[in-house]
């Protein structure tokens, strides 16, 4: 299947409730860190409903935690800004090789889809897409079952976030990154791949070593997305 082959972007309720069912097993760990922002986040100082409307608004766990590391009386609005956009930024590749999906949508259906894009559905979706297998509506309805349950476990947190003061402690932290890796693992093999992650992942330790802190996440990206696009792929 090409990438304009309609099948690929189709976009409808059976499909986006099949997504979302497929992410609901993965979903489940995402409460813990939900829960363990809701307290984290009331522990800062922050209200109820203004924990709440930031994950339900942002829904971006990472940047979440850093932006409570810099909370304070007085938020100092640039190096927050700053810290966000950084940890953020591998967004703007899923963007980039989500597009010739994405570009067959009407506007307003690609940017909806594209508020709920996380990595796990962002992952997956692309692994069925390079198979040449619809992936639309598992990546927003994986996308809503991510959302929803980060929601809830933020709501717990609030309330019940003391069963669970440490995630870390239980290697909760790890579940997401062994996931991806596992996504890695399962995908395209070559040699160009290997020589992409390798180049990714170095460039990506010495910005973490040298480079100023999450300076790390955009400089990986970088280097394996400019090699990508410039090594490009030998058509069969």
């Amino acid at each position: 299947m090409s990438d304009s082959d309609p099948h690929l972007h189709e976009l409808n309720c059976q499909n986006i409730w099949a997504g979302f069912k497929q992410l609901v097993p993965i979903s489940f760990f995402v409460v813990i860190f939900g829960l363990a922002f809701g307290l984290a986040a009331t522990q800062a100082g922050l209200d109820n409903s203004s924990i709440i409307v930031m994950s339900t608004l942002v829904f971006a766990g990472a940047s979440q935690f850093a932006a409570l590391e810099l909370w304070s009386v007085e938020v100092a609005i640039i190096p927050l800004a700053v810290t966000v956009f950084a940890i953020n930024a591998r967004h703007l590749l899923m963007g980039a090789t989500l597009y010739p999906w994405l570009r067959q949508l009407p506007p307003t259906k690609r940017y909806t889809v594209m508020l709920v894009v996380s990595d796990a559905n962002w992952a997956m979706s692309m692994q069925a897409f390079t198979r040449g297998e619809p992936a639309m509506g598992l990546l927003f309805g994986g996308g809503l079952a991510l959302w929803s349950f980060w929601i809830l476990g933020t709501w717990l947190g609030l309330y019940f976030g003391n069963a669970i003061q440490d995630p870390v402690s239980l290697g909760l932290d790890m579940v997401m990154g062994c996931f991806l890796l596992a996504m890695v693992v399962g995908g395209q093999k070559d040699f160009r791949m290997f020589i992409i992650w390798i180049v990714a992942a170095v460039s990506s330790l010495l910005a973490y070593w040298y480079l100023p802190p999450n300076s790390h996440v955009i400089v990986g990206a970088l280097a394996g997305g400019i090699l990508g696009a410039i090594w490009l792929e030998k058509k069969r």
